[in-house]
């Protein structure tokens, strides 16, 4: 493989993060033109400006860490985001509707991916795989897809496992082929990564992605 860096979106997202992280965070992303950065809502504004006109693309999360807020607090903050300048968003779907047994969180995303589209937006969903059995994997991957998510993201990194390679082929496997995967959480070594790639992951979210790419770089 020789381009690991354009699997890679830095991830910020810890709740004591500093300005000067963020700064850390555009730089090195610009460096080694990462695929993107991923921070929280706050940012938005500061990092497109700092971003200029590298080709990174500028990631946010709505709904974020637990997906419980109500479907027009995610519309409004979506809306937002993209006035803000990001480029992709990773909506938390509503765990709490889909363990109930409600069809909601179709409805939800099918919502959100209509006004992502509209503004050529990237819509990513990310569905907590730690809190789910491999049936239901199988079945949010086909809720987020029918509801026309761009990708299936597995983890917010606040759960209680994050990205596995036996969960990323499952999700390829029942995935149609133009639906992305993003593995995140607990991505911390070229090894893990590397395997996450081979079962089918076409992001991978890290907060590791510059120790990532030096490591790879002396493998």
């Amino acid at each position: 493989m020789n381009n690991l860096n354009r699997f890679l979106e830095s991830t910020l997202l810890k709740p004591t993060m500093t300005a000067t992280e963020v700064d850390l965070l555009v730089r090195e992303a610009i460096e080694e033109r990462f695929v993107g950065v991923c921070v929280p809502p706050f940012w938005l504004k500061k990092v497109r400006r700092d971003l200029g006109e590298a080709d990174v693309q500028l990631v946010t999360v709505i709904g974020f860490p637990f997906g419980f807020t109500d479907t027009a607090t995610k519309v409004s903050e979506t809306r937002e985001a993209i006035r803000q300048g990001a480029d992709e968003l990773d909506l938390v779907w509503s765990q709490t509707a889909y363990h109930s047994g409600m069809n909601w969180p179709k409805i939800e995303i099918a919502q959100i991916a209509k006004i992502c589209h509209e503004e050529e937006r990237i819509l990513k969903v990310i569905i907590e795989t730690a809190n789910l059995d491999e049936s239901q994997i199988i079945e949010a991957c086909l809720i987020c897809q029918d509801a026309g998510a761009d990708f299936v993201k597995t983890s917010t990194g606040y759960g209680s496992a994050g990205a596995k390679v036996e969960h990323i082929k499952l999700m390829r496997e029942n995935l149609s082929s133009n639906v992305g995967i993003k593995a995140s959480g607990g991505i911390k070594t070229v090894d893990f990564a590397l395997e996450l790639i081979k079962a089918g992951a076409d992001r991978i979210g890290t907060s590791s992605a510059k120790g990532l790419i030096d490591a790879w770089r002396n493998t």
